[in-house]
């Protein structure tokens, strides 16, 4: 066992509220048929797609929408055509970020993320600036009480995961991206219930934000994560849990 992430919670909470604003479908739609267009519609044969499909079940998407948005990527429908973009940058306190996403306009989108960073404390900066600062890793994230430990971790390290990680109210599971299918396979065979799977980026260090600051951070995290453009956004820093509660 390790220290955790407070940053996997975040996630995991901005996500709720997204999907209660009901931004999440407009997202989900975008990365299906960008996942069909650039690996095939079939997802036996497209690990991003599969795991799109996935995401849309988890948010009780409508089949029909599943279907409709992996047909426009493969071209049998008329669609938009969406370009990837990953940007980076500074929030308050030194924080680094890193924002990535789809879009059909990219200068509008570069637009609103400027503004969206100069308004809230930070800036966007050069490519470079902020990847550094992140792992790639799978993330398994199960709230206390759902699985016994034991079992967690035994069935954790028996399948490949690198570590259990030991939170507040949650436990993480880190593991190589190669192995991510193998041990959420692993878990879903046991039946054990999760509230984020997926991979992602693991910042390599957090810096710990109070007050002003802290209060800035996660208005900047709330404003890209309701943009429809923005996929993803990750930042290597960590709040006090009274400022979490308070933005949802």
């Amino acid at each position: 066992m390790s220290g955790h992430s407070k940053w996997a919670s975040i996630k995991h909470k901005k996500g709720a509220l997204d999907a209660k604003r009901g931004k999440i479908f407009t997202k989900l739609i975008k990365e299906l048929t960008v996942a069909a267009r650039m690996g095939g519609g079939d997802p036996d044969g497209n690990p991003r797609l599969r795991t799109a499909i996935l995401a849309a079940k988890a948010e009780n998407m409508p089949k029909d929408n599943i279907d409709r948005a992996i047909k426009k990527g493969t071209g049998e429908l008329e669609g938009v055509s969406y370009e990837e973009f990953t940007y980076e940058g500074y929030g308050p306190g030194g924080v680094a970020i890193l924002v990535d996403g789809l879009t059909d306009n990219k200068n509008r989108t570069v637009a609103e993320l400027k503004y969206a960073f100069d308004r809230h404390g930070g800036a966007l900066g050069a490519p470079g600036c902020a990847a550094c600062m992140f792992s790639k890793k799978g993330l398994i994230t199960f709230e206390k009480g759902a699985v016994e430990e034991e079992k967690l971790i035994e069935v954790a390290l028996d399948a490949g995961a690198e570590d259990v990680q030991e939170g507040e109210k949650e436990f993480d599971v880190l593991i190589d991206p190669t192995k991510f299918e193998a041990v959420k396979k692993a878990f879903d065979d046991k039946g054990f219930k999760y509230v984020f799977g997926q991979v992602t980026l693991i910042p390599q260090n957090t810096i710990k934000l109070e007050g002003k600051k802290a209060e800035q951070m996660m208005s900047l995290v709330e404003t890209l994560e309701d943009s429809d453009d923005i996929s993803h956004v990750y930042a290597n820093f960590d709040v006090p849990d009274e400022v979490i509660e308070a933005a949802n």
